[in-house]
């Protein structure tokens, strides 16, 4: 039963009775007067109204309510209740206590649906059910014609049609009850109808119907046939009574085999007993009373309980309480119906342990005996379930985030396409990708990298609605599905939903760590019809959401293939142009501006390729790391600016020193010590002819790890130089604990000085602060002869840019000394 009662007074209004009806979710209000019961008024009674009435919602309750009110003790047995409403055909009765004190309200539905009996509903078809005499009337016809209709032809509902858009709608009993709601009414009817109609054909089986009744949380459907002709209704009320039917035929059923089967003698358990003691199923016998007979030796290994113990105990003995009566109920049913039944079931052991067994349980009737005798037969399964749990969860679910993984997003991404397809609807795959998730790897170790993808994880299936999916490829490869989709400015809201959320730090054991997401998405059927297309439309505009930047969200459009296309091109290039030795060093000049001498050389890389022509570092970098190939680079660079410092030795060229940038993740990761050693070894070179240029933000993450690996090079006697000065996390603290001899000033601030104030100060600023630490210091970006003189007044004499010189190939700039030396002599 259901404790939502709803009462109101016999004066009550119709207007007010609906509106507590609707606020309070039920189908009937019972009318009390005095402490009496008096009346009940349900949903199916407001097609006794005349709507044409100008106050048909103000008339009293009392004029329309049914009465007198069956009323119902709340001890009555489920079946004894079943009787009356069988027998007398009432949809509602009142559940009272002793003191006919209301507890509740039962309907005939709320009977049939705790008996479990949908599984009747497989065997027919919805053409044995419907109402094919359901009135179909005009779009423009009055609410009153609806109710008169229904009155007349005694149905719950009607269908109307409206010829000027060719579409039939239907108008139900709980569409009159919102129009007494309101207290008015339209003239045409049709601005109370539902449609499009949600249909079902005639061979579709009851159950799905059902299904779909719940499902939608509605109570009518129209049934067509396989022409889409309307054939009639099919009501909640209608698979209620068949379901009525089957529940009595089968309790008549029942009852007459357990008449029969009381009747049956007992079998005779001679030779079974010797094949049952050799078992190592465990075997237990009982009589019909569920008195346990015989047991053999494996049920007492299993469960604990010796052939003592058990004989004249119950099965109860076992029950684990891990299943509740509707279960129960339907083995037993399944059991008197079948003869056997056959299933997974968890019992409890003598110490208490649950476990679960495969259980077997068989009728035995003996014709020439009255006792019928029941067999369970039993193993434990307890492991091999656990096992096959793993491997599924293994087959169809990420093992480190419990997401599904690729197979189980591809399977549900295909069954999204098909019902796109048929209902013509739209649906979204995202692809994300966690930006810099490497550097998490490299830097804070893969423990740590996995912490975080849990917590990315969760995080973002927070915001995943029911019917969507989001899984885990991979690595930090996310992809989500959407489906139901119907305008693209939810993609873009759901898309920043996803970036916002992870704003906020993850904080895994001592570290705060900030993450971003770059996101691609394709919309099917506008980027692609296949699975296929929308993943690699979905992946090519996550890259181009990296090539923006990252922390972004980009929708495909046709034009990224190329640009995809062109990366995997690079792709393809940039592996075999280090096996082809396909790069070479420019070399850019560090002038002292006092004595115009030149006292350092910079060593930049470049890619030079056939098809590609001059590929700048800003594209082929980034993709080195993505690729894994960064710390390869730098060993080449290293090996490369030895070589050359070795040539110029032998050639007596004076040149200062040469400086090579080296990675963040060779910094900290990649044994950079032992690359420099072998790389001056090689070549025969003094160490102190090398700078390693690193930026602040190479070692922010590591700064114990940098500390050492850079005081490992200073012990080489290789000079340090902090490359980038004054963009990072600059501060003085690192500057005294690290082995600095160079700060290099950023050309985004040499670029404003001296006409912006601020830049020149904090320029002013940098200069005090090396010479204070006794650094040496480079001005890098210095273009113009205002920027050099500035600098040159507060004590920076040494130059970088374009000012003296671009990058040169290495001829180029083997001319560029030649000429600096000539000038230097003219000096």
């Amino acid at each position: 039963m259901s404790k939502n009662i709803l009462f109101c007074k016999p004066e009550t209004s119709l207007f007010e009775a609906a509106n507590m009806m609707g606020n309070r979710n039920v189908s009937a209000i019972f009318i009390m007067s005095d402490n009496k019961l008096v009346g009940v008024w349900t949903e199916a009674d407001c097609a006794k109204l005349d709507f044409s009435e100008p106050e048909f919602s103000q008339q009293p309750i009392s004029s329309f309510m049914s009465s007198p009110v069956k009323q119902v003790q709340s001890s009555i047995l489920v079946s004894e209740l079943t009787v009356l409403f069988h027998n007398y055909g009432f949809r509602h009765l009142l559940a009272v206590d002793e003191n006919n004190t209301p507890q509740g309200v039962v309907s005939l539905s709320d009977v049939i649906k705790s008996q479990g009996l949908e599984h009747y509903l497989h065997f027919r078809l919805v053409d044995k059910s419907y109402n094919a005499n359901i009135p179909l009337l005009d779009a423009n016809d009055s609410m009153t014609l609806i109710a008169k209709a229904m009155r007349e032809k005694r149905v719950n509902a009607v269908l109307v049609e409206n010829k000027t858009i060719n579409q039939k709608g239907i108008i139900t009993e709980r569409d009159l009850l919102n129009v007494l709601r309101k207290g008015e009414i339209k003239a045409s009817c049709w601005e109370y109808a539902s449609w499009p109609l949600l249909t079902v054909k005639e061979t579709t089986s009851l159950y799905k119907a059902y299904q779909l009744l719940e499902i939608r949380k509605i109570r009518h459907l129209v049934v067509e046939n396989d022409d889409l002709a309307v054939l009639g209704v099919l009501s909640l009320n209608n698979i209620m009574s068949d379901i009525e039917l089957a529940y009595m035929t089968e309790l008549e059923t029942v009852l007459e085999q357990r008449d029969v089967a009381l009747k049956k003698s007992q079998k005779n358990l001679f030779l079974a007993k010797k094949i049952i003691n050799a078992s190592l199923d465990g075997i237990m016998i009982t009589d019909s009373s569920s008195t346990i007979l015989q047991v053999n030796p494996a049920f007492t290994a299993l469960t604990g309980y010796s052939e003592k113990e058990a004989i004249g105990q119950t099965p109860r003995i076992l029950r684990s309480g891990h299943h509740d009566k509707k279960f129960h109920d339907l083995m037993w049913q399944s059991l008197r119906k079948e003869g056997v039944w056959q299933g997974e079931i968890y019992n409890k052991k003598k110490n208490g342990e649950l476990y679960l067994e495969w259980l077997t349980i068989i009728e035995i009737k003996e014709s020439e005996d009255e006792d019928l005798l029941y067999a369970a037969i039993f193993s434990d399964i307890t492991e091999r379930k656990k096992a096959e749990k793993r491997i599924t969860a293994l087959a169809y679910f990420d093992e480190l985030t419990h997401l599904p993984n690729r197979r189980l997003f591809s399977d549900r991404l295909e069954m999204a396409l098909a019902t796109a397809k048929r209902d013509d609807q739209k649906l979204v795959v995202m692809f994300l990708d966690l930006d810099h998730f490497k550097q998490v790897n490299d830097t804070l170790g893969h423990s740590v990298g996995d912490l975080l993808l849990q917590q990315v994880a969760m995080r973002l299936q927070k915001y995943v609605k029911a019917g969507d999916t989001l899984a885990r490829l991979g690595g930090d490869e996310f992809t989500l599905l959407l489906t139901e989709v119907d305008e693209v400015n939810y993609i873009f809201d759901f898309a920043n939903q996803f970036i916002q959320c992870l704003e906020t730090p993850f904080k895994i054991q001592e570290h705060d760590i900030s993450i971003t997401t770059s996101i691609g998405a394709a919309v099917y059927p506008d980027d692609g019809i296949d699975s296929d297309a929308l993943l690699k439309h979905a992946d090519v505009a996550m890259y181009r959401s990296k090539e923006l930047g990252r922390n972004s969200f980009q929708l495909f459009k046709p034009a990224m293939n190329a640009r995809s296309l062109e990366r995997m091109v690079m792709e393809s290039k940039l592996n075999k142009a280090l096996k082809n030795n396909s790069f070479e060093l420019y070399y850019q000049p560090k002038i002292n501006a006092l004595n115009s001498e030149l006292v350092g050389v910079e060593a930049l890389i470049r890619w030079r390729d056939k098809e590609l022509g001059i590929v700048s570092p800003a594209s082929f970098i980034p993709l080195a790391e993505d690729l894994g190939l960064i710390i390869d680079l730098d060993i080449w660079v290293l090996n490369q600016a030895c070589k050359q410092i070795k040539e110029w030795v032998d050639s007596g060229v004076q040149f200062g020193r040469i400086s090579v940038n080296i990675s963040a993740l060779h910094l900290t990761k990649g044994n950079l010590v032992l690359a420099v050693q072998n790389a001056l070894n090689v070549w025969q070179v003094p160490a102190q002819l090398l700078e390693i240029e690193v930026t602040e933000t190479s070692f922010i993450s590591s700064m114990d790890e940098a500390k050492k690996v850079l005081k490992a090079l200073k012990a080489l006697d290789v000079h340090i130089a902090l490359d980038d000065f004054g963009t990072g996390y600059s501060a003085l603290s690192y500057l005294t604990q690290l082995p600095i001899d160079t700060i290099k000033i950023d050309a985004s601030f040499i670029a404003k000085i001296p006409d912006e104030y601020g830049n020149s100060q904090i320029v002013k600023a940098i200069i005090a602060l090396a010479q204070s630490l006794d650094l040496e210091m480079v001005a890098e970006g210095v273009e113009k002869e205002k920027q050099l003189q500035f600098l040159q007044s507060i004590g920076c004499h040494v130059i970088q840019g374009y000012f003296y010189s671009k990058a040169l190939p290495k001829n180029e700039f083997n001319q560029f000394i030649a000429n600096q030396n000539l000038a230097c002599e003219v000096i």
